[in-house]
């Protein structure tokens, strides 16, 4: 398994959160847009995974305040748990 692989799939078991998103939270993001500039993902794809379109994603992303169902699925396309989401 190569490093970086490795470093992904321990963080999410034990639900870490990198120093990047958590900075980026301090400077303003929510975690999921500081999650989703973590992965290198545009707001377009993350919209494609959840099946959405951009505006929908990004007025999500942009919410202080989701339902849980919208984290749980937000979280899943972005591949990191409920707990490294929602914090």
């Amino acid at each position: 398994m190569p490093y970086d692989e490795f470093i992904r799939a321990y963080q999410k078991e034990h639900n870490l959160i990198p120093q990047a998103v958590v900075g980026a939270t301090l400077h303003g993001a929510t975690p999921i847009r500081a999650w989703r500039e973590h992965l290198q993902l545009t707001q377009s794809a993350v919209a494609a995974r959840l099946g959405i379109s951009q505006p929908s994603y990004a007025k999500q992303e942009a919410s202080a305040s989701l339902r849980p169902a919208s984290i749980k699925k937000i979280a899943a396309a972005l591949g990191v748990t409920i707990a490294q989401l929602d914090f």
